[in-house]
């Protein structure tokens, strides 16, 4: 909002003349009684934003020399047309841009004046019409003198190519009847007849038609409404059906680009002119357009910026009932033309927070509000993807270039609003990569681990013992004969203690662990609970998952560990070969924080589909879905009721999937909501009490605000890893001691590992490094040694706390393969060289 203040004239005795204050930049400008300033003349910002209205700022380094949109409104006291003098100061802004670059900019060839030609003879921006004359230049629009010569395939739109005017050694054409005489035949065109249209203007020199017709297409709202509806007589006001020729949208943005120089500038113009005629409230019309300019590929170029972050800042600025309708409507666009905007959002966030030209963009600390509106305009087609079938991945909407950023920072500001006011990327977290998010989970457990640490310390001071080393840790001790009880007794015992850093000892074992003594206890401990006969969970052949077991018991404790066993794996960084489905982790995130001092709140409870049930019980997912789809009488062919039935201790139990649901016939009408109570029973209501267990048994390690930022994926990804192994990436970050990546030893290694089957490289990763998952960032984040060592009569042996493989140097590949499988196939424990 901004700011009046009326001071003493220093023209007229006891006059006063207001003054504006702009709340980007502090600039204060004289404003004349009667009049209103629109945009700032230092920053280009706009004055008449609400504070309510406008993107929270963004601030990261300053830099000097601001490139700004010029004033908007004329001088009061100049005496100039209001209208003219306003566009004209757009005109010659725009004059100065630098050059958009299509896709294929490369390929084109610019005219260079002679030695002798005048080098300051440019191709002039077609005159904006004054504002009196905006009517008639809807009728009649103004043109240049259009460059004789073609196009290149390949033209820059705001360059110089070879159809600019030539030098005073070729003076230019004069126009022919065909130039002078307004043409309209191009008007309602198809994107074939543009394409015949675009041959014809090579050959023959003349642009006239063609820009024409940008020039109408673009000159409004109102135009762009005309050109684009699919039945402009209709007004399409309903979230279903926006009304927009999505194709023919792309066919005329794809051939704007093989355009000349001028009619491209034209179009951006018209963009100018289009913004600055901002009213509220905002029509379905205006929405359209508004969907259509944003699909603009000329906005790829960084000399388009400033004008493509008003653009985002409208769109940003709109009412949450017109974003209601963008993002529905969005969901009509072709998933490559999503994929396309997103990377020019996404180029436009990196570019301005790493600007390779500085000087070719505002300074940061002028234009704060540039990165939150790009970021809001994302969190549009985030939430449009979410809705139903995703359009793109989810991975699309990550920025790696925010990697780089200050991370915690950014979430110290997300966790305190009240003393870091303005924006996170943390609010956004669709936009930070999965590489970001768990950095920033890693940092905040090792800040907890701190923190229980020095409470650790002061409490033995207190009691005036002698601090060790060991408070500082988990310690765990187990036996290997009793692995699963004696892993309850110690987590039990130690609960004040979780957010530690782990360590396990094996009891009778000389093992220390740096780190593979950790893995292999998960390793082994993973195997145990999950095997069939245990008895807690089920496993599925088809589906290859394991799903929590309905049968009632007595004690949930062991459901608990397994939670507490996830969570001391994300906390500390370890991988785990887990093979629950996604509905898993979308559970384990319902709600992602435990309800504060609240134990009978429910938790674990997520909506699920029948889709999450084809992940777990395919077979019984595949009946459902053919009760769906029957065409016949369904109450009385297949004679169902609202129950179900399992089996329990041998016999046959009967559970109403509503009350009175035993007496309530599943029918034709009726049929869907038999099927979605049945998978509400299997997944949610048949396994709460072991599953609240479970989540409470996470939640009891990693309890952190961090989970908000993660998607169900994301967390499977933070607890399994990655699942891709490529075993040549591994070989790309490994050293040597003692070998050179040319030595025979080491290539017989390479070309055995890579000739192995998958099963056996896993193998070969769980015997080298504690465990057979790779990390989130692939194989090349992983650190991988291989050390020489004499003997050729030995095994070769692997410190797991280090990754690193110690290898004889075998006279041949033979003897290695037989040495390197015989040492990854019988491998279990630990000692001491």
């Amino acid at each position: 909002m901004c700011t009046l203040v009326m001071a003493a004239s220093s023209s007229g005795a006891g006059g006063v003349t207001a003054t504006v204050t702009c709340p980007t930049c502090d600039h204060t400008v004289p404003q004349a009684p009667g009049t209103k300033r629109t945009i700032c003349p230092n920053c280009g910002n706009f004055y008449d934003r609400e504070s309510a209205e406008r993107p929270p700022s963004y601030r990261r380094t300053r830099q000097s020399n601001p490139a700004r949109l010029p004033n908007l409104r004329d001088n009061p006291d100049n005496g100039k047309s209001k209208g003219g003098s306003r566009l004209q100061s757009i005109a010659n802004f725009f004059q100065n841009l630098g050059p958009v670059r299509s896709s294929s900019s490369n390929n084109s060839q610019e005219r260079r004046p002679s030695a002798g030609s005048n080098t300051g003879v440019k191709s002039e921006l077609p005159p904006i019409a004054d504002e009196k004359n905006l009517t008639n230049a809807k009728k009649k629009p103004s043109y240049l003198p259009l460059p004789s010569a073609g196009p290149t395939p390949h033209s820059s739109p705001l360059g110089s190519p070879k159809n600019d005017p030539p030098g005073p050694d070729k003076p230019p054409r004069s126009p022919g009847p065909a130039e002078t005489i307004q043409t309209n035949h191009l008007k309602n065109a198809t994107a074939e007849q543009l394409r015949r249209e675009v041959k014809q203007c090579c050959e023959s020199g003349l642009w006239r038609s063609l820009h024409d017709f940008y020039a109408m297409t673009f000159d409004s709202f109102i135009e762009l409404n005309a050109a684009f509806k699919i039945d402009p007589s209709q007004e399409y006001k309903t979230v279903e059906e926006p009304g927009i020729k999505f194709d023919y949208v792309g066919d005329i943005y794809h051939i704007l680009l093989s355009l000349p120089n001028n009619i491209q500038k034209e179009v951006l113009k018209a963009i100018i002119n289009n913004l600055l005629k901002d009213k509220r409230p905002h029509s379905k019309d205006d929405l359209r357009a508004y969907l259509i300019l944003l699909q603009n590929p000329q906005f790829t170029s960084q000399s388009t910026y400033i004008i493509f972050a008003h653009l985002l800042r409208q769109i940003a600025a709109l009412s949450d009932h017109d974003h209601h309708f963008l993002v529905h409507w969005i969901r009509k666009m072709k998933p490559s033309v999503v994929k396309a905007v997103l990377d020019r959002l996404h180029n436009f966030i990196s570019v301005r927070l790493f600007p390779p030209k500085p000087q070719d963009l505002p300074p940061l600390s002028k234009c704060t509000w540039w990165i939150p509106s790009a970021t809001k305009v994302m969190a549009l087609f985030n939430a449009s993807n979410n809705m139903f079938t995703p359009m793109v991945s989810y991975i699309d909407f990550y920025n790696s270039s925010l990697d780089h950023l200050d991370l915690m920072a950014e979430y110290y500001a997300w966790q305190n609003p009240n003393s870091h006011s303005g924006f996170s990327f943390c609010q956004y977290p669709f936009i930070l990569s999965i590489a970001a998010k768990r950095s920033i989970l890693q940092k905040d457990s090792e800040q907890q681990m701190i923190v229980m640490a020095r409470k650790s310390l002061v409490a033995k001071v207190q009691r005036r013992q002698l601090p060790d080393i060991g408070m500082l840790f988990l310690n765990l001790t187990i036996r290997r004969s009793h692995l699963v009880s004696d892993s309850l007794h110690e987590i039990a015992r130690k609960q004040q203690d979780l957010k530690k850093k782990l360590k396990v000892t094996f009891s009778g074992e000389p093992g220390l662990d740096m780190g593979g003594l950790t893995k292999e206890w998960f390793l082994l401990l993973i195997r145990r609970i999950f095997q069939t006969d245990y008895g807690m969970f089920t496993y599925n052949k088809t589906s290859g998952v394991y799903w929590f077991s309905s049968f009632p018991c007595d004690n949930y404790q062991e459901f608990n560990l397994v939670g507490v066993l996830m969570g001391l794996a994300v906390y500390n960084s370890i991988n785990l070969d887990l093979h629950f489905p996604p509905s898993c982790y979308k559970k384990l995130l319902s709600p992602a924080v435990v309800p504060f001092n609240n134990p009978r709140a429910t938790v674990g409870v997520a909506p699920v589909s029948l889709l999450d049930l084809n992940m777990i019980q395919p077979d019984v997912a595949k009946g459902l879905q053919n009760l769906l789809d029957y065409d016949g009488s369904v109450e009385d062919d297949f004679g169902l009721t609202f129950q179900i039935s399992q089996s329990e201790f041998g016999g046959l139990k009967t559970i109403p999937l509503k009350p009175g649901g035993e007496n309530i016939p599943v029918s034709n009408e009726n049929r869907k909501e038999y099927v979605q109570l049945y998978v509400d029973w299997v997944l949610n209501r048949s396994v709460y009490a072991q599953f609240q267990a479970f989540y409470h048994g996470f939640h009891s390690v990693c309890a952190s605000n961090a989970l908000i930022m993660l998607r169900p994926e994301e967390v499977e990804m933070l607890v399994c890893g990655s699942p891709t192994l490529d075993m040549s990436e591994l070989k790309k970050v490994t050293s040597y001691d003692g070998y050179t990546a040319q030595d025979h030893t080491v290539k017989f290694f390479w070309d055995v590992v890579l000739a192995w089957s998958p099963d056996l490289q896993k193998k070969l990763l769980l015997f080298t490094t504690g465990s057979d998952r790779v990390p989130v960032g692939g194989m090349a984040e992983m650190s991988f040694k291989i050390t020489r060592v004499s003997g050729q009569e030995l095994l070769p042996m692997a410190h797991t706390c280090f990754n690193q493989l110690v290898l004889p140097a075998y006279k041949s590949k033979r003897i290695l393969k037989q040495k390197l499988t015989a040492a990854i196939q019988n491998t279990e424990g630990f000692g001491l060289e």
